[in-house]
This record gives structure tokens, C-alpha cells and sequence, in this order.
């Protein structure tokens, strides 16, 4: 196994994201394209991390922190590379992110359904929150 590079995308690196979470990721966002990528990486720089081995994405989260919340999407490890500690270095490297702005939780998005995903986030000490509910309202495109 080769030890994954923990790093920030960049804008070069959209379209392989892109492709990754076809591949990896549960379910699809409304943000799952080119603009949305790089409109992410040029709002935040800091806040999509990738895991890299061999040239080639194999883990992803990110790490948005608007200095209120600390919002956790898209943890996504390539089903080949799963139960290698991927997804817990990808953790650690957005929770020390938060730590360092001041961050004081981590709110993470996952899928109801997601059965594998649930068990990942409690293992990472993360536990579910009945008593709140996600509210959406997407906006036109123009």
C-alpha cells in the first residue's frame, strides 16, 4: 500500500474531482461540477482535501468554515482503497483546519441511507443529531 498524500485541490485538480466522486461518493449535489468545484477551491482555497496515491485521487472531504460552523461534505474514500485509514487522515486533516480557525464542532452532511457511512462517522467520534433536519431550496441558475 502507498501512503497517501494528504493535500488542498487546487483548480487543475475540478475535473478529476469530478470524476473521483462518480466513482466514490454516495449520491450527487446540486454543486457537482465544473463551476461548483472550482468556485469552491477560488472561494476557499483550504477547504477541499484530497487524499493522493500513485498520481491518482483515492479520498476526499470537504472542510468549509465559514467562522461559525465547521461543515463537513463529501468524505469519500475509492472502494479499492476503503479500511486503510484513508478517511481518518482526511478527518484529522479538516478537524486540525478547524482547530486552527477556531472551529468549535463539526457538523457533517450524510446520507440517510448510507449505512457504511454512518458507521464511519461514528467511528471517527462523530454522532447523529435527531433534532435538527436539513431544510434546501435550490436557487435558478441564471
Amino acid at each position: 500500500m502507498i501512503e497517501p498524500l494528504i493535500r488542498t485541490a487546487d483548480p487543475a485538480d475540478a475535473e478529476d474531482v469530478l470524476r473521483f466522486w462518480k466513482e466514490a461518493a454516495e449520491g450527487e449535489s446540486i454543486t457537482d461540477d465544473l463551476a461548483g468545484v472550482t468556485g469552491l477551491i477560488g472561494r476557499d482555497p483550504q477547504a477541499l482535501i484530497l487524499a493522493e496515491a500513485g498520481g491518482r485521487i483515492v479520498g476526499t472531504v470537504i472542510a468549509g468554515y465559514d467562522g461559525w460552523r465547521c461543515s463537513l461534505y463529501r468524505l469519500a474514500v475509492l472502494p479499492s482503497h476503503r479500511r486503510q485509514g484513508i478517511a481518518t487522515r482526511l478527518l484529522d486533516a479538516a478537524e486540525q483546519r478547524f482547530r486552527a480557525a477556531g472551529g468549535r464542532r463539526g457538523d457533517a452532511m450524510v446520507l440517510e441511507a448510507n449505512e457504511r457511512a454512518h458507521r464511519t462517522w461514528t467511528a471517527a467520534g462523530y454522532h447523529r443529531e435527531d433534532r435538527w433536519r436539513r431544510w434546501v431550496k435550490p436557487f435558478p441558475t441564471a
